[in-house]
């Protein structure tokens, strides 16, 4: 088993910026993928951005590259997701994902 702590997250202006983190305890292996995932009241959870544990690949939502980075630190068990120009888009929650693991996701809330 898994367990993914997420934290990070938090109210900001819109053209701000966030680092999340996602804390991961358990049964990691070095193949695997992790991911972002975002979700807004209403809305079908998204993806946003994953990197392999081993080597560091790196992908992103085709929407999102530039605005987004994901990055991680093996020794810490930690996966990051630097978000650079927050748009006003009112409450979305950020989840980290690793197989069939899931966290309970943070809060970002972006005012205008």
């Amino acid at each position: 088993q898994v367990l993914l702590a997420e934290s990070g997250g938090g109210l900001v202006q819109a053209g701000g910026s966030l680092r999340l983190s996602c804390a991961a305890s358990g049964r990691t292996v070095s193949n695997d993928v992790m991911g972002w995932f975002r979700q807004a009241p209403g809305k079908e959870r998204e993806f946003v951005a994953a990197i392999r544990w081993n080597g560091g690949s790196t992908l992103y939502a085709d929407s999102e590259k530039g605005r987004f980075t994901i990055s991680k630190d093996n020794a810490k068990n930690t996966l990051y997701l630097q978000i650079n120009n927050l748009e006003f888009e009112g409450t979305t929650d950020y989840v980290c994902n690793v197989r069939t693991y899931w966290g309970q996701g943070t809060q970002v809330t972006v005012s205008s």
